[in-house]
């Protein structure tokens, strides 16, 4: 019974947390136009590295006043979302794009072997 009730509220924890991710997603524009999503990109390109440098001199902090080894600085990474996702996308439209004639070639392969089998 325990087990039933734990699941039921994992299954409501997960689904708060898939419709805040929407709601967030929708609320700064990223579901809208191009514009609107590439605003916000730039908005995240100038928060993110500074939010996760704060935090890493937080933990650092904290850690340095425990038993704890020192935690090592953060590096500096020049990481484009933008290309990266860019690439994906190509590489899913390519995959997409051959799917059709793929999926003829090996049907025709695989009548043939099946022919060969009946021979």
């Amino acid at each position: 019974m325990v087990e039933k009730h734990c699941s039921v509220v994992m299954f409501v924890i997960k689904g708060s947390l898939a419709g805040a991710a929407v709601y967030v997603a929708f609320d700064q524009g990223l579901l809208g136009n191009g514009n609107r999503g590439a605003d916000a990109l730039k908005k995240a390109r100038s928060a993110v590295p500074p939010a996760v440098q704060e935090w890493a001199n937080y933990i650092g902090c904290i850690f340095s006043l425990s038993l704890f080894p020192k935690v090592p600085s953060t590096p500096k990474f020049d990481f484009s979302v933008s290309e990266t996702w860019n690439t994906g996308v190509q590489a899913t439209m390519s995959a997409l794009s051959v799917a059709p004639r793929k999926i003829q070639e090996y049907t025709q392969d695989g009548w043939k072997y099946m022919k060969g089998l009946i021979k």
